[in-house]
């Protein structure tokens, strides 16, 4: 009988991984006549794709994760933590006893190890969802300045300047790049070493590197240039097609190969139909934000403002 047991928690853990969360087996009575009861095992999978890279990168960044559980009222039910390499499984998911969590309120915390953050004991049956303030541990900023940087390098030369020196991606964050240099978000342990690293590069050997607390970094200026399209319909491949300056089929195929993103989501359909305010994101051509729908052609094609991010 534990074999049979056990061949049902398997079942369950493999719709479990696919829904996140589930629970419609309530007992073993739903799928054998068996009169003994039975444990059923949730999990929940995680999926990190806010990020720059705008793809899910869990498994590779993530190390330690936290999961509040919280009912109606607000009360924190249950919280578990996992750490450590399990995390890099890409099968990965947190196993949850005691509680449906589908009837549930859940909040996630996650970053590279228990230096990322820092959160509140909370204790479960006495502590509230109020009381969960979570204080990040990112507090230092590594910048780069010189007369010679001005207008010389992009995001992308300073991405790959970290990458050249083998560095770890995820200990980088944002890159804000200014006209005389950029400003880089890192952890505090790992600032002193970034600031080193890139020194080295002939690139920057020039440079003057800086290592600062964040609330000293500098606010980018958003440029925005503004353009318009003729398209036939609002389809998203129409739109993908005429922004990325390539043919239909070719649109497709970037959506096909993950390249694509609206409203910071991940789309391959390619019949999607685009809504004003929507923000389209292709890798490699830039991101859009579809300003206004200004009129039709006597052909019937739609005219789109649209402003592209500089």
């Amino acid at each position: 009988m534990k074999r049979i047991l056990t061949t049902i928690q398997k079942r369950a853990n493999k719709i479990l991984s696919i829904a996140i969360l589930a629970g419609a087996i309530t007992s073993c009575d739903s799928i054998l006549n068996y009169n003994e009861d039975c444990d059923i095992e949730y999990c929940v999978k995680f999926k990190y794709d806010y990020n720059m890279e705008e793809k899910d990168v869990f498994a590779e960044q993530v190390r330690s994760v936290t999961l509040y559980a919280f009912d109606e009222n607000n009360n924190l039910v249950y919280q578990n933590t996992d750490q450590g390499e399990q995390l890099g499984d890409i099968d990965y998911a947190m196993n949850i006893a005691g509680i449906d969590p589908s009837q549930c309120r859940l909040i996630v915390w996650a970053g590279l190890n228990n230096e990322s953050f820092a959160v509140p004991l909370l204790y479960p049956d006495q502590s509230k969802i109020e009381e969960l303030n979570v204080k990040t541990l990112r507090k230092q900023a590594t910048r780069s300045t010189s007369e010679e940087e001005k207008g010389k390098y992009s995001h992308r030369n300073y991405l790959g300047g970290i990458v050249k020196l083998g560095l770890k991606r995820e200990k980088v964050g944002d890159i804000l790049v200014f006209n005389n240099g950029a400003d880089i978000i890192t952890f505090v342990d790992f600032a002193n070493t970034l600031k080193t690293e890139l020194g080295s590069l002939t690139r920057f050997q020039n440079s003057k590197i800086i290592v600062d607390e964040i609330s000293k970094i500098r606010k980018q200026e958003i440029k925005i240039e503004e353009v318009k399209i003729i398209v036939p319909s609002l389809r998203l491949d129409n739109i993908v097609s005429d922004l990325a300056k390539t043919s239909r089929s070719k649109a497709v195929q970037i959506m096909e190969a993950q390249r694509v993103f609206v409203n910071g989501k991940n789309e391959i359909k390619a019949s999607k139909q685009i809504k004003q305010n929507d923000i389209i994101t292709i890798r490699g051509k830039g991101r859009f934000i579809i300003k206004e729908f200004t009129g039709t052609t006597r052909s019937g094609r739609t005219v789109i403002l649209v402003e592209k991010y500089i």
